[in-house]
């Protein structure tokens, strides 16, 4: 029989942080399956939302941003992104990595995502906005990012995902529902 769909079929016997930063904690949690087998469940809980977004000009083309990802050993293509904690309003975020990663402003942003990122093994929540009606500036990258940035058609973009071009997550996603809500795809 199927438990409730809001009744958690898991017992945590014991839970200890085993690494935490300004960013991350790793907790291992002492649990009982819901078959009641015992086991551990390691888990990563982030300490701030991703944002990312897709900004977009009357003619449909976006801004991409790539860069080395070190956990991947990997170069990527990507929406703007970056972190918001906790106490920052999730919009506020968003207008500052926009500007940050590109040098773009908008005056009409929409939420279009919320996205779990990797719910097997993490807490992380992530929000995509739409950002129009844009104006350009000079990008404010990070100390830690080393950005290019590459215009590009929706089209092209959704493209590059379907190639598995972008691989990104919250790239993939908001690209996606991105175009279906301009009716590109």
């Amino acid at each position: 029989m199927k438990a409730p769909e809001n009744v958690n079929p898991w017992t945590v016997k014991s839970s200890e942080i085993k690494y935490e930063n300004p960013w991350i904690s790793v907790t291992e949690h002492q649990v009982l399956n819901p078959n009641g087998g015992e086991g551990i469940y390691g888990q990563v809980d982030f300490k701030n939302f991703a944002i990312g977004i897709i900004p977009l000009d009357e003619e449909n083309n976006t801004w991409l941003v790539g860069q080395y990802r070190f956990p991947l050993k990997e170069y990527s293509w990507e929406i703007p992104e970056g972190g918001c904690p906790e106490n920052e309003d999730w919009l506020l975020a968003a207008k500052r990595e926009l500007k940050e990663e590109t040098g773009i402003e908008a005056a009409i942003f929409q939420n279009i995502a919320k996205i779990h990122t990797s719910n097997s093994v993490c807490n992380e929540v992530g929000y995509v906005f739409l950002a129009e009606n844009l104006t350009f500036g000079n990008p404010e990258p990070e100390e830690t990012e080393e950005l290019a940035i590459k215009k590009v058609s929706l089209k092209a973009a959704v493209e590059m995902v379907m190639n598995n071009e972008i691989t990104d997550s919250i790239s993939v996603i908001g690209i996606l529902k991105a175009a279906k809500l301009k009716g590109i795809i």
